[in-house]
C-alpha cells in the first residue's frame, strides 16, 4: 500500500440511497474527484452533524428532494490513489418525501436518474466498488426490495 502524503487525514463522506418505488437516486459527479462518475447523492460530514443530518442536508441541497427514515446500512473505506484522498464512508437509506428530484448544484453534477442494481450506471464512483464487494450488499438490496410499494 502507497503511503498517502497530500491530505493525511481521513474525511468523512456520507452517501444516501434516496428510495422510491423499488428504485434509488443516482447522480453523475462533476468538478470534483470521480469526475464522470455516478453515485447517490452525498457529501462531507460537517461539524456537530450526525450522518443523518448530512444525508438530509446533502439530499435537499443536491436534488431538492426531502427524504425521511434514514438510517445506517454500510460504511466503506476508500482511498483515492491518483487524488491522494482517503475517506471513510458512511452509507445511508431513506425514503423519499416529497418534492420531485431536480439538479440543484450543476456544477456538481450534470444529470439525474432514478435506478436499481440491476441498471447501474457506468462508470461507477470508487466508494461504489467497496460497498458491491461489502458484507453489506446484500442488507442493501433486501431495502430496496422492501421499498417497492
Amino acid at each position: 500500500m502507497s503511503k498517502i502524503t497530500k491530505n493525511p487525514d481521513p474525511r468523512v463522506g456520507v452517501g444516501t440511497f434516496v428510495f422510491r418505488d423499488g428504485k434509488f437516486l443516482m447522480q453523475q459527479r462533476q468538478g470534483s474527484h470521480g469526475d464522470g462518475t455516478w453515485s447517490v447523492p452525498g457529501g462531507h460530514l460537517e461539524y456537530g452533524e450526525t450522518p443523518e443530518d448530512t444525508s438530509y442536508r446533502e439530499v435537499l441541497e443536491e436534488t431538492g428532494c426531502q427524504i425521511e427514515n434514514i438510517r445506517f446500512v454500510a460504511v466503506t473505506n476508500d482511498f483515492f490513489e491518483k487524488e491522494k484522498k482517503h475517506y471513510i464512508t458512511w452509507w445511508t437509506i431513506s425514503d423519499w418525501k416529497v418534492n420531485e428530484p431536480y439538479i440543484a448544484e450543476p456544477d456538481k453534477c450534470v444529470a439525474q436518474m432514478w435506478t436499481d442494481f440491476d441498471h447501474l450506471p457506468q462508470p461507477l464512483f470508487l466508494p461504489w466498488e467497496q460497498l458491491l464487494k461489502s458484507e453489506f450488499i446484500d442488507n442493501l438490496k433486501q431495502e430496496l426490495e422492501r421499498s417497492k410499494r
